[in-house]
């Protein structure tokens, strides 16, 4: 909290707020006068910059100083404002939020954001959608990602030990259909939850794509392509089918491989909604949409086996081989996930600000 009245008054105001606690008024660089950090150096400032937590008795050019400071240590700074005074401090920040009903004109003009109501629980709900818009970018390519890795390496390793693939062009193009559109539609919707607000925020040079998310891709890539290739390389003996047709038996065997394939990908989306945590079906039942499209997604995948194999080459299964097509998509929403969980790589947080 930046602001000109009295050291006193702030501490009193920043304790109400919960700005403040007891250790930090035990600390020196804590609490500090405006006028003791202008006078600072400006090595000094960046070192007291991000510890400090209320500047009393500030100026216009201190609130401005203090901005730039954060900004040469890399921070991402974010203002709020009403006056003509803070206008380049609002300028200056990343981000700067006026108000919309006491803020002057100034403000408003040198502002990003203007909040309407002037109430700060509005600011809350803007960090809120943020970070929910970011975890959601992430989830999708985390999804994206494994499928594209898989089916990759399943049809490369096919075709050069082999001369065939198991999944073809058709094939490809309803997965396709699954990670583009309704795999977006599934995870780029998920609405935003308490639990976002107590993550640490990400910093500016935090990549994309996390540990966490790539260790998520590596083991159920890994799975699924394990498995997968298992299935096509000694399918026929597997399912007995010594008695059949060498062409039936490869379309059986493919057409397993490619609805597992597929059973793999509608659990994967689950595995994307939680990346971080072990139970990935909690709360699921309260996404509509997402659960609607894994439903729209399922029957699908039945009515392509069953109706459609003329157009995508493929035959009907029996009970048998859906059954083990779901169950080894689902082994991938729970035991991969805890198999996981000790080569989990956490990130240095200290390093987040």
């Amino acid at each position: 909290m930046v602001t000109g009245d009295n050291v006193e008054t702030a501490k009193a105001i920043a304790f109400e707020c919960g700005i403040l606690n007891a250790k930090d008024v035990a600390s020196e660089t804590t609490i500090i006068e405006g006028k003791v950090f202008r006078e600072m150096s400006e090595t000094a400032r960046e070192e007291v910059a991000d510890k400090i937590t209320v500047m009393g008795r500030s100026s216009p050019n201190d609130k401005l100083l203090l901005v730039q400071a954060l900004k040469r240590k890399g921070h991402v700074v974010a203002v709020t404002g009403d006056g003509t005074n803070d206008a380049p401090a609002l300028h200056e920040a990343d981000i700067g939020l006026s108000m919309g009903i006491s803020g002057t004109e100034v403000a408003k003009e040198s502002s990003d954001i203007i909040i309407l109501d002037d109430d700060f629980t509005s600011v809350v709900k803007v960090v809120r959608w943020g970070r929910s818009v970011y975890a959601n970018i992430q989830k999708f390519i985390q999804f994206q990602l494994t499928v594209n890795v898989a089916a990759l390496v399943i049809n490369v390793v096919a075709a050069v030990s082999s001369g065939a693939v198991p999944l073809n062009a058709v094939e490809l193009l309803w997965v396709n259909l699954i990670m583009d559109t309704l795999g977006a539609l599934a995870l780029a919707t998920e609405p935003p939850t308490d639990n976002l607000m107590k993550r640490h925020p990400v910093g500016r040079r935090e990549p994309l794509v996390t540990n966490i998310m790539w260790r998520n891709l590596f083991i159920q890539a890994l799975y699924q392509i394990a498995v997968l290739l298992v299935f096509n390389f000694d399918g026929k003996r597997i399912f007995q089918l010594h008695n059949e047709s060498r062409e039936h038996a490869d379309k059986i065997k493919n057409t397993f491989v490619f609805n597992a394939f597929v059973f793999c990908q509608i659990f994967n989306e689950f595995n994307a909604r939680k990346p971080e945590e072990k139970n990935v079906f909690g709360g699921v039942t309260s996404n509509r949409l997402f659960m609607g499209i894994v439903g729209i997604t399922t029957v699908l995948q039945i009515l392509i086996i069953e109706f459609l194999g003329k157009f995508f080459g493929t035959v009907r299964l029996g009970w048998k081989l859906w059954l083990l097509s779901v169950a080894i998509g689902a082994v991938r929403s729970g035991p991969s996930r805890m198999l996981a969980s000790p080569f989990l790589f956490r990130p240095d947080l200290s390093r987040i600000t």
